[in-house]
Parts: structure tokens; sequence; C-alpha cells
């Protein structure tokens, strides 16, 4: 079927309202931290790359592409320089993207100066690895972003692709995010260099800080059960809100894109192999009771759930450590955002009267946090597991460092009774400090009165979760040293 220039013409003109000399309807004026890192590559790269945008759908890749378009514009880019198309539209995806930088070209001719393609849901793009490479290597007075709801956009014809493009992997919002976008007002809170700085804190900065933090706690649920996704953090009620969500996640993501994009027929199967995993968010992925309750063969079901990761619905972690124990050893599932699950299973405002589900959805928020603010740096998360069952929820590795995190989202303050696992491993590995991340504004600093772990204390740290994933999120960490 081939697509007219004329009308494709029109379509790429409503999506570039600055050939006409028009403003971006719409757009919001806050901005994300992955902005300022986007930007940079369009304006002067480090490297002669493209920029990909990676993420789930509705977490503000296509925002971030107009926000850039936006910023070139007002730094004097002529507009004719500036095309943005998504090829998640069928007639742009029917015409393909050598059709459309013709019709960009008919329409707008050249102005003086590099030109900026900005390009959405690249991966309907066909030959996109190609493509891609044949710009970089050819087309120098070119910058190019594009962006992708799939990890095959990445993986796939990486061989080709070596050194073409640099990745930012985006994920939902953070809670700082979150409070900006809701434009509330807050007390401040104190600026972190890292998570190690709150050990130099003298005992009257934990408590003036927690009484700084008390407004924060109520907008930390509702941050639980409304999401990290920009639409949603938005609409006023809340229960409209999982219902967007769940929409976005069943209908476009498990019932259009994995059909499109990696040719699933078992829709259904896939769709319940993901409300399995909803109900078994943070927990470890046990196959065989999956396929047991779900009636599929282990091979459809490793499928599903590698498409699931492929999509950034779901996070897989290790068990610490290497080599076949690893391999045989089950693996720990998290979901792309602690909402995902109250949304899918339509448990609205309830989790936060249920303290398992509660606590549940705080580890897989701290994940998510953790993996943002550290994935540039190559870190590996994992779990621990040691004698008589114990655990640690969280291992990062990075920087040549093993740091521990344990969450006991709970009422009562934390102790050595609720901490063996991590002073098991802590003794093990002779680690130097670990994070326990806590529920109570109270429950804040040194722990206090701990074993000792092997030939020394570890220093434990604990933390409230909204400040946790408050200090995570803030753009302030992120432009200083990168100690965990």
């Amino acid at each position: 079927m081939r697509v007219s220039k004329e009308e494709l013409i029109a379509v790429l003109a409503q999506f570039n309202p600055w050939w006409r000399g028009e403003a971006i309807a719409d757009l919001p004026g806050w901005r994300r931290a992955a902005f300022h890192e986007l930007r940079a590559w369009l304006a002067e790269p480090p490297a002669a790359r493209a920029v990909l945008l990676s993420g789930a759908r509705q977490i503000g890749k296509t925002t971030l592409l107009l926000q850039a378009a936006d910023a070139l514009l007002g730094e004097g880019v002529p507009p004719a320089n500036i095309l943005y198309a998504t090829f998640d539209h069928p007639i742009v995806k029917l015409a393909g993207i050598d059709a459309v930088l013709d019709a960009w070209r008919e329409r707008e001719p050249k102005a003086e100066g590099l030109e900026y393609i900005l390009l959405d849901e690249a991966q309907f793009i066909r030959d996109w690895g190609t493509w891609v490479k044949h710009q970089v290597d050819f087309q120098k007075s070119r910058r190019i972003a594009f962006t992708g709801s799939a990890m095959p956009l990445a993986e796939v014809g990486q061989e080709s692709g070596v050194g073409r493009w640099h990745t930012i992997r985006l994920t939902t919002l953070s809670f700082f995010e979150y409070l900006q976008i809701k434009n509330l007002s807050l007390p401040p809170l104190p600026q972190l260099a890292s998570l190690r700085a709150l050990f130099d804190w003298p005992p009257a900065e934990f408590y003036r800080t927690a009484e700084a933090a008390a407004p924060y706690a109520g907008h930390f649920h509702e941050y639980l059960v409304r999401g990290g996704f920009p639409q949603t953090a938005q609409v006023e009620s809340i229960t409209h809100a999982q219902r967007l969500l769940r929409e976005d996640i069943i209908d476009k993501v498990l019932k259009r894109d994995m059909t499109a994009l990696f040719g699933v027929r078992r829709v259904l199967d896939l769709e319940h192999t993901f409300l399995y995993l909803c109900m078994h968010d943070g927990g470890l992925l046990d196959m065989v009771d999956l396929c047991s309750n779900l009636e599929v063969k282990r091979p459809t079901a490793q499928n599903f759930i590698a498409l699931l990761e492929a999509t950034h619905l779901i996070y897989r972690l290790p068990p610490f450590g290497y080599g076949k124990d690893v391999l045989r050893a089950r693996f720990k599932i998290y979901l792309a955002d602690a909402a995902i699950a109250p949304a899918v299973m339509l448990k609205g405002k309830s989790i936060l009267e249920d303290s398992a589900a509660l606590c549940v959805a705080t580890e897989t928020a701290v994940f998510r946090h953790l993996f943002a603010r550290y994935y540039a740096q190559s870190v590996r998360f994992t779990y621990w597991r040691g004698k008589k069952d114990r655990e640690v929820d969280l291992v990062a590795e990075v920087n040549g460092e093993i740091i521990p995190f344990e969450v006991k989202y709970r009422a009562q303050h934390t102790g050595a009774r609720e901490l063996k696992g991590l002073l098991e491993l802590c003794a093990q590995k002779q680690i130097a400090r670990g994070y326990v991340v806590t529920k109570s504004l109270a429950d804040f600093g040194p722990a206090q009165g701990l074993p000792s772990t092997g030939d020394a204390n570890a220093d434990i740290m604990r933390i409230p979760a909204p400040l946790l994933c408050y200090w995570m999120g803030a753009s302030e960490l992120a432009r200083v040293d990168d100690e965990v």
C-alpha cells in the first residue's frame, strides 16, 4: 500500500507546528533529568552518535523529544532544520523513513546549519539499525534522536550498529520528579551529595530532616498507588489514573505491541503470565508453579517473561554470586512501577491498608529509584539468600563495592532482630556499610547496638523510604559524586 506524498506532508505538518511559526501546544514546563543528557548529546555530542531514548510506553519519551525541539528553536535553530515524526502513526509507518525525509525536504527546504531529526517509536522503521548506522557514518551534518518502547530496538542489529548510538534508559518518574509535576508546596529538604554523607550527619540533623519530611509521607503513599507515569501523575482521580495505566499496559503493550513487534499470537496466555507476575511482584519466580497454574509449557513461559522484560514492564534480578549456581537459581521479579500491580489487579488504594502489599510496593519503588540512579555506571543488582533462608532484598555492585539494601517498611523501629540477613551478608563479605529502608520518619539514622560482623562492625544506616526515593531522584544528587 502506497501513501501519497501530499497526504504524508499533511501529517508531518501537523507534527511540526514550528514550520508554520506556531508554538508546540501543551508542552509542560517541567523537565526530567534525562532532558539535560539528551540536550547535551544534541548540542555537543561527546562522540559521533545518535541518541536512543529507550523505555516503556507513556513515560515521557515524546515529551522529551518535543522539549528538545523547543529548546533548539529557542537557541535559533531554523525551524526548517528540525523534523519530528512518530512511526506509531499508520501513515508515517506505511510511508517509511526515506519517504518521510523526502516529504520533509519538499515541504521545508534546508536552511543553513545542522539538521535535527527526532523520531518516535523507531522500532517500527524497517531495518532501522542499518538506517541509523548509515546516517551516523555519512550524514555528519545531522543530529538524530530516536525513541523505542522495546528492548529489541537496542539489541537487534547491534553488530552493525556498534558505537552508532548512545542509549538513555528512561524509567518511570522518580518521587522527586513526581513532586515537581504535581507542583506541590512542601518544606525544603537538605541536599545530599551521596548516601554515604549520612554517616557524617550529627544526630540533630536526622531529627530536623524527619520533621521537615513529615508532609512528604502522604504524597509518597499516593505516588505508590498513582504511579510514576506523567499522565497518571496529573489525573485528579486515582481511580481514573489506575484505569489509564491498566489500559496502556493491557491494551497497548500486551495486545498490540507484542503482536506487532514480536508476532505473539497467544495474547491471552501472555496476559495471564503478566497477571501472575503482578501477584508476585518483588518475589522469587517459581517457574514450576507458574507453568502449573497457567497450564503453559516452560519454554513458552520463559519466552513470555523475556518479552515482558523487553518491553520494560519487568526487571529480573539474579541471586548474588557468579557461576553455575546462579544459572540454576531463581530470579527475583520487579515490575517497572509500584503502581502497576494495584492498577492491573483492581486494588485501588486498598494496598495502603495492607501492610504486606505496601511493603512490596515500597520495595519495588526503592529498586526502581536505585536502578535509575546508577544503571549508567554498569551497576549489577542482585538479591542475596544465606543460611536459614535469611535474605537481603537488594545488593548493588558498583564502583568495586558491594552495597546491600534491606526494605523493612513496618511501623516498629528496626533493630538487630530484623537485620539478621543483612548482618550475615556483611560478615560474610566484609562489607563496610549497608542501608535499611524504613517506614517511620522517626526510624532514621545509624542503627545502634548491632553485633560485630566479622573483624569489624558494619555501618548500617536507616533511611525512611520517602527520603531515600526523594534523594535518589533529586537533580542535585545526580550532579555530584556517584558514591552510594
